[in-house]
């Protein structure tokens, strides 16, 4: 829930400057799965996705966000081999308004679960798509390789990706979200020597993201990557 309040005195003469507080309040709910052997070796520290949903799945019932992605691939797999946290964005707001919150929220469960800070991973779809551009853009030494699928964003910041692996995904005949969005990202971060692959399905409309979360070669690409020790630009 986005809760947003004005308060302040409200005395004083016309041509006097008063005093006002506005106060957000933003309610971020989430999923959070563990893998089956979660805690059995104390010592173990398991990788994290983190995955953003599409604009569908906004509001407050988190079944909504078990719809689509890792959510519903982790009700299928009890041995899937990553801690999973899937938020639910707010209605009438976009992902891009959370980024603070979001990395507050990875803070959190970074300090709180057996998780390996150079083995987070970022994800997601349609909106989440674009959301994970964005919030890969804010905090760029957070993540260490990035999943956006028919997504998009602003070319002229990609820069700050650089040094972040990211495997980009897209319906060739994506009516939704042009498959131009998605080109033009992985453009951008080609001329200037990211580190990108981009991968075009065929005769597929918005829903690349099925068989794309349900590709054991995109976990497995994941893992082959961990947190660069390089800052971003």
């Amino acid at each position: 829930m986005v809760k947003t309040q004005s308060r302040g005195s409200i005395r004083g003469a016309p041509g006097r400057q008063r005093p006002f507080v506005i106060e957000q309040i933003v309610r971020l709910r989430y999923l959070l799965f563990l893998p089956r052997d979660y805690g059995k070796d104390p010592g173990q520290r398991w990788p994290l996705i983190l995955y953003l949903h599409g604009i569908g799945e906004r509001g407050d019932d988190l079944e909504l966000v078990k719809i689509h992605g890792i959510p519903k691939v982790v009700e299928k797999k009890p041995d899937f081999p990553f801690v999973a946290v899937s938020p639910q964005c707010p209605d009438g707001t976009l992902w891009w308004d959370h980024n603070l919150i979001l990395k507050g929220m990875l803070d959190d469960i970074l300090a709180q679960y057996a998780v390996d800070p150079n083995r987070v991973y970022l994800t997601g779809n349609s909106m989440g798509g674009y959301g994970t551009w964005n919030l890969a853009i804010a905090y760029p030494d957070l993540f260490a390789a990035i999943a956006p699928i028919c997504g998009g964003g602003m070319p002229e910041w990609v820069a700050a990706l650089k040094n972040v692996p990211v495997w980009a995904f897209h319906g060739a005949d994506d009516a939704a979200v042009p498959l131009e969005r998605s080109q033009r990202m992985v453009d951008a971060l080609r001329a200037c020597g990211g580190n990108v692959r981009f991968t075009i399905y065929p005769g597929v409309g918005h829903d690349s993201w099925t068989q794309t979360y349900d590709d054991p070669e995109l976990y497995a690409w994941f893992l082959q990557h961990t947190r660069s020790e390089e800052p971003s630009i």
